[in-house]
């Protein structure tokens, strides 16, 4: 090609192109807002509504710790209530991570679809799911 830029359909090519205009909607979205005479901070705001946490409470999160006592040491889980199994992590109910703690969150992902929590987690209790997490954490 004479421009020098790649247009093939290569999956990361596609992701890309879909992101930048996800971002060109994204700030339509905001000026009209704006024009309906929201602020930003109003929008932000109701983010946290009884019924958008009602929603949220339909995720399965799996999630991944790190030991306080113990930095190299990280634990992978699922669960629907993340703060109430953060609980029982650091109160010392979960026989296989009571000898590590104090645990904190180093990172979660929330799935609304259950089947593919499970998936998600069995992959990153895998061998290559593990040389994947110490790679990017």
């Amino acid at each position: 090609m004479d421009s020098g830029e790649d247009r093939g359909s290569t999956p990361l090519a596609s992701s890309l192109r879909s992101q930048r205009g996800e971002e060109r909607r994204l700030s339509r979205r905001s000026l009209s807002a704006e024009a309906d005479g929201l602020t930003t901070h109003q929008i932000v705001a109701s983010y946290g509504s009884a019924s958008q946490q009602r929603q949220m409470s339909r995720f399965t999160y799996v999630y991944i710790l790190q030991s306080e006592s113990n930095p190299s040491h990280f634990y992978t889980g699922r669960t629907a209530d993340l703060r109430e199994r953060l609980d029982r992590h650091n109160s010392g109910k979960v026989p296989h991570t009571k000898k590590w703690k104090p645990w904190r969150i180093k990172t979660y992902i929330a799935f609304s679809n259950t089947t593919r929590a499970a998936d998600f987690e069995h992959y990153l209790k895998s061998a290559s799911g593990r040389a994947f997490l110490k790679k990017h954490l």
